[in-house]
């Protein structure tokens, strides 16, 4: 048998993904955890007893490691493996497991303090295997970190490859930091666990600790470091947005881990029809800076196309940035050159007189304001009955002509449904078509301005930050069940492509944008896309309704429909043979050949 240093680097020496795949082929070592991760969790569901959990996560290790024999470490580390997969399970789950562990080994494992997190109940039906499958996946990935913890413990002062020597703490911090800035998120692991082992009370270490587990996807250790953290350090800036993402990422795997009711939805009503009008990013102006409400109220900002939008089934808009009348920003370091919007709760009342009746909080302006007017402008859109989607795992559910629908909206940040986390989000999209009759993806992705016209294969990027593989991403959650894509986020509008026979608007440009926004040529063009589904989410007809701003950003119906021509041109040079027919007057078709799964490439 292999000393215990041999089996912990072997453990630690198991890649694991920076964002987590549940389908991903892996190493012969992290495949053998994989299925004893699996074994361990099905043993648990099946038989929730003391023993069966206990034996079910020491198999977990033993079989992993072809050696009868572990360490307590180890047993503690299998045990944690079988928690972390359970620990997170919503109290409303109908299949509950009860976790009891032996005395004196639970006081061993950190548990993070129960946190009320309401996910929407939607999701797509599943084989057992399958959710059990992905439920060994992530006890697989928590049983990791807590191989690596284990091996600090017990290796403190050894010098083997892969793993920290507890040492000076400030130095095992400096390394940490550089490792995860470097993207080195194992070796960044291994150095801020040697700090925290080393000085548990460093909130610092645990801060970053958190931020290294993020990017491994280990979400449910993040949460516990930066529950730490709190109790530590409670004025830690942006500790209340990394709870939230951590809080809300971990129940969102633990969404998706779970089986959920696979009987058949009852058939929509004959002939049952979805009319919707879409729009893309509205700010109807902001407090921050002051000078940047419109004297007349927000509502004249929209007033002219006010009748476009509430002659809708469903009216969706992208509502840039929070409705909110405190908190504070970090974001700007002047306020003449800041880019943070923050519209007055009231302004909420204009959008529901304006008939709408779900939007997209998934965009980079939510939570320019942090958690307190994240979570104002959910209050005050519920108050309204104003259906929202945007942080992890939110999906709106509305119900139209006998139909339910459901809107998921993503964003390229782990704060929102992220974008670039491509299994998770076709994932929630599976989901979401298991309990809905019409499912609606939303995105804000893409580079911004007037330079941002088209669509380019591949991944786009501005300022650094990578804002997705949009032809990619679409595609996927086509396939996935989506009936209709909107896009918003490059302030420009761009091409439509049908897909599997699926409408897709890669961008509808700005909409209502007062104040803060350069509105020069196709920054100033906008659109009201209506988009007709039949009761099986098939694409039945649409139209583009052009807009442009005038002035400060006051919307109106565009005669000269400049939109249209715009859209037409960058359909036929980014889609040539996928691409929207596009009439003069706005009317929208799709090809006589649908495109295909097989048969197209992004």
């Amino acid at each position: 048998m292999a000393p215990p240093s041999v089996l912990l680097m072997l453990a630690l020496a198991a890649p694991a993904a920076s964002v987590p795949n549940f389908s991903t082929a892996e190493s012969s070592s992290t495949a053998r955890l994989t299925a004893a991760g699996m074994a361990s969790v099905r043993s648990v569901i099946r038989d929730a007893s003391t023993a069966r959990l206990t034996a079910a996560g020491m198999a977990s290790v033993r079989g992993a490691m072809g050696t009868s024999r572990v360490t307590r470490q180890l047993d503690v580390a299998g045990l944690a493996s079988v928690t972390a997969a359970t620990r997170n399970r919503p109290n409303d789950s109908e299949t509950p497991v009860s976790v009891r562990m032996p005395a004196g080994v639970a006081e061993s494992i950190p548990t993070p303090p129960r946190e009320s997190n309401t996910v929407p109940a939607t999701g797509a039906a599943q084989s057992q295997t399958e959710s059990l499958s992905e439920a060994g996946r992530i006890a697989v990935e928590a049983s990791l970190g807590a191989l690596r913890a284990a091996a600090i413990t017990m290796h403190g002062k050894a010098s083997a490859s892969g793993l920290a020597t507890v040492g000076n703490p400030d130095e095992h911090y400096a390394r940490g930091v550089a490792a995860l800035q470097s993207k080195d998120s194992r070796t960044a692991i291994a150095e801020l666990s040697a700090c925290v082992q080393a000085a548990p009370s460093r909130a610092d270490c645990r801060w970053e600790l958190g931020w290294a587990y993020s990017v491994e996807g280990l979400w449910a250790d993040s949460l516990t470091q930066w529950t730490q953290v709190r109790a530590l350090n409670p004025n830690q800036p942006d500790l209340e947005g990394a709870l939230t993402q951590a809080r809300n990422q971990a129940a969102l795997q633990a969404k998706l881990a779970q089986p959920v009711d696979s009987t058949p939805r009852p058939p929509p009503p004959p002939g049952a029809k979805l009319r919707i009008r879409a729009a893309g990013d509205l700010m109807l102006g902001t407090t921050v800076p002051e000078g940047y409400l419109p004297p007349e109220g927000g509502g004249s900002v929209i007033a002219a196309v006010r009748p476009l939008l509430e002659d809708a089934d469903l009216t969706f808009v992208n509502l840039e940035g929070p409705l909110c009348d405190t908190g504070k920003t970090t974001k700007c370091r002047s306020p003449a050159n800041c880019y943070a919007f923050r519209s007055p709760t009231s302004f909420g009342d204009y959008l529901k007189q304006a008939g709408v009746d779900v939007v997209s909080t998934a965009n980079n302006h939510s939570g320019d304001f942090g958690e307190e007017c994240r979570r104002a402008t959910e209050s005050t859109l519920d108050a309204l009955g104003i259906a929202w989607s945007g942080p992890p795992g939110s999906v709106a559910t509305v119900e139209r002509n006998g139909l339910k629908i459901g809107l998921v909206a993503f964003h390229t940040s782990a704060g929102c449904n992220h974008l670039n986390n491509l299994p998770t989000a076709t994932a929630l999209v599976k989901q979401t078509a298991a309990t809905h009759d019409i499912v609606i993806v939303s995105f804000h992705g893409g580079a911004e301005g007037g330079k941002a016209l088209h669509v380019p294969a591949g991944k786009e990027m501005f300022f650094g930050e990578d804002r997705g593989d949009l032809r990619v991403f679409t595609h996927a959650v086509v396939d996935a069940g989506a009936h209709l894509v909107l896009g918003h986020g490059p302030h420009v509008a761009r091409a439509m492509e049908f897909y599997q026979g699926r409408l897709i608007a890669y961008s509808m440009g700005n909409f209502a944008t007062y104040g803060r926004f350069n509105l020069k040529g196709p920054q100033g063009l906008g659109m009201i896309l209506e988009v007709e589904l039949d009761s099986r989410g098939g694409f039945s007809n649409g139209r583009i309704l052009p807009t442009k701003q005038i002035g400060e950003g006051i919307t109106q119906p565009d005669p000269a429909a400049n939109v249209v021509s715009l859209v037409r041109k960058l359909t036929t040079e980014d889609f040539p043979d996928t691409g929207a027919r596009i009439a003069d007057d706005g009317r929208l078709s799709p090809r006589k050949s649908p495109i295909t799964a097989s048969s197209t490439a992004p």
